[in-house]
């Protein structure tokens, strides 16, 4: 026989959580405690403005990029035809203090040597006084070479002795012309990508760490190629600058593909470092649905929700990096 069963009509008594800051508040969340994506934007905004701000560094870059890469050329237009590295002026070739140095160059001239030379990216320039006359066609991976194209130009028979340390000095910017080429157009590319990928990192912080090594790419081939052009054409500035006494020929810096070059690096740089710094600091949409962090408090305050994060969570547990908890 079975034995009857007794339930006991004692009432059980449930410890009250005081941790919990859901007795505290009269409004309950929505959705079955799930914010709505309205607050989930307010909460995240901090987010979004760094990922936008990243986004405008790119963009930037990118702008200043294309400058670079499209300096020189075109002569017919006084924007691109001011954008060079370097300008050799050889108006002035033979020096004052070789005799009859003003009859020579004049007939320098009549042989076919122009008053000066600009280097670009993809091209150079020539031109008499201050007006381009013409461009050469662009050439990928271009470096400048002015022994071949002054001996090119003269007329069959003449030519000009250049000092041997220019000569000497051509290998050096054939091979990091190239490179510079090579760098500055994956700068540009990777740029360009970098605008559309940076808002991404709103979403979740997982996706931040491979946009940042994306940036950084971005970063590291911008400001290595404004590096190796800035050497380079500095140490070839100095080296026109010893054969003087040959040569009388006057190496110009360009100052606005410099100022272009270095502004594009900063804004790459600058951009990669916020977008580092999201990887671990400020809330992701994802971390507010899934409770790992709370983003603008002031959000949940002024909406009268209580926070994923903050539902059951006791006030001395906090979270590391993405969101896990620490014992």
């Amino acid at each position: 026989m079975a034995l009857p069963t007794f339930i006991s009509i004692r009432r059980q008594r449930r410890p009250a959580n005081k941790s919990s800051p859901c007795s505290s508040v009269d409004a309950s969340p929505p959705n079955g405690g799930h914010p709505s994506q309205s607050t989930i934007k307010a909460a995240t905004r901090t987010r979004l403005i760094f990922s936008l701000l990243t986004s405008a560094l790119f963009f930037i870059a990118l702008i200043f990029l294309i400058l670079v890469e499209i300096g020189s050329t075109k002569g017919n237009k006084p924007v691109l035809g001011s954008i060079y590295f370097m300008k050799l002026d050889l108006s002035h070739i033979i020096p004052q203090s070789v005799p009859n140095a003003s009859l020579i160059n004049s007939i320098a001239r009549t042989l076919g040597l122009h008053d000066f030379y600009q280097v670009g990216l993809w091209n150079y320039c020539e031109g008499y006084g201050n007006e381009i006359t013409e461009c050469s066609k662009p050439v990928t991976l271009y470096w400048f070479d002015p022994v071949s194209i002054i001996l090119s130009e003269l007329l069959a028979g003449a030519t000009i002795a250049l000092p041997q340390n220019v000569i000497d000095a051509l290998s050096l910017v054939r091979l990091a012309s190239r490179i510079m080429f090579a760098l500055f157009l994956t700068g540009a590319c990777t740029c360009f990508v970098s605008i559309f990928l940076t808002p991404l990192s709103i979403f979740t912080r997982w996706a931040t760490f491979p946009i940042a090594i994306f940036a950084f790419l971005t970063a590291l081939t911008t400001t290595v190629a404004t590096i190796i052009a800035t050497v380079m054409f500095i140490i070839f500035q100095k080296v026109i600058h010893s054969a003087e006494d040959t040569v009388n020929i006057i190496p110009e810096i360009g100052t606005k593909m410099f100022a272009f070059m270095w502004t594009a690096s900063a804004c790459a740089i600058v951009g990669w470092l916020l977008q580092m710094g999201m990887c671990c600091c400020c809330a992701s949409r994802r971390d507010i649905m899934l409770g790992k962090k709370t983003g603008r408090r002031k959000v949940w305050k002024e909406s009268g929700q209580v926070s994923p994060a903050e539902m059951g969570e006791p006030e001395n547990r906090r979270r590391g990096l993405f969101g896990r908890k620490k014992q």
